[in-house]
């Protein structure tokens, strides 16, 4: 299996998305400058967050409120990855016996408002188990 970060907790609540989990296949260097990375499926969009990297453990969180910056007319998708600069690894939860995360494994969704109206933030697994972001109009 190919490195990635390994998702353990996800917290939909309060306005943010916190993410904790584990690095797959590579050892964090805590003096590096890790980010957890969001790019837009639809675009070149993406946006940048701080994670807090110690030995093989991450954690960061996303403000949904950032997600109703960007016009979208439908739905759009948000894939998460982690990156030092060097290295993107994909967010994701691949090291469980768990099938078909993305109908079992379903997490609340959250409201902010935007341009066009209320926009539904919701992390959900896809078919292949890595962890994206649902933003609905």
């Amino acid at each position: 299996m190919k490195p990635h970060a390994e998702i353990e907790q996800v917290w939909p609540r309060d306005g943010r998305i916190r993410i904790v989990g584990r690095l797959y296949g590579r050892r964090g260097d805590s003096g590096r400058d890790w980010r957890l990375l969001l790019v837009r499926r639809s675009s070149t969009q993406q946006l940048r967050y701080r994670a807090r990297v110690e030995d093989d453990r991450f954690e960061s969180e996303v403000p949904v409120a950032d997600l109703a910056a960007y016009d979208t007319d439908g739905i759009e998708q948000w894939d998460l990855h982690l990156t030092d600069g060097e290295v993107k690894l994909r967010a994701g939860r691949q090291l469980d016996d768990i099938r078909d995360k993305k109908k079992i494994m379903v997490y609340p969704a959250q409201r902010v408002p935007a341009a066009r109206g209320t926009l539904t933030v919701q992390p959900y697994y896809t078919v292949q188990d890595n962890l994206s972001l649902e933003c609905r109009v």
